[in-house]
């Protein structure tokens, strides 16, 4: 089966502020950029949906390594969903799961395909994770119109 390698980041000036994801595909030879933003969010909704974006992209069942510098993303959707689901979308303390929204998409786009889920430490020289964050700050300089605040 292909394997498909996926890197992905999400940015935000403020948080909530304006917000940007990104998101490096690679399979053989080929790879995709692809990036977007918000102007009312935060960073972990931009990881999710870089995350998301991603997996939308690919059109068939393929396997896929997922390298994200979020550990809200990595352990959310290997380890916490499941106690999250089994008790109706609440934490631990009966709170309400925060982006419920997004964790629901992420986990229908994830069954789609077998993934491994990895963790990279943030702008240490991995080039798929600093790829992944030159598309996210484009992301947000897509929303701002070019302009930096």
């Amino acid at each position: 089966m292909e394997v498909v390698e996926i890197y992905t980041d999400g940015a935000c000036k403020g948080n909530p502020g304006v917000g940007g994801w990104g998101a490096l595909l690679r399979h053989g030879a080929h790879q995709r950029e692809l990036f977007g933003g918000e102007l009312d969010t935060t960073n972990n909704r931009m990881e999710l949906l870089a995350v998301i974006r991603a997996l939308e992209a690919l059109k068939r069942h393929v396997r896929v390594k997922i390298y994200t510098d979020s550990k809200y993303v990595q352990q959310g959707i290997s380890t916490w969903i499941h106690d999250w689901k089994r008790r109706g979308w609440k934490t631990s303390s009966r709170q309400p799961v925060k982006n419920e929204d997004l964790w629901r998409e992420l986990d229908d786009l994830a069954a789609r395909h077998e993934i491994e889920w990895h963790w990279v430490k943030g702008h240490s020289g991995h080039d798929g994770n600093e790829t992944a964050d030159k598309l996210a700050n484009r992301g947000v300089q897509s929303v701002l119109g070019g302009k930096m605040r």
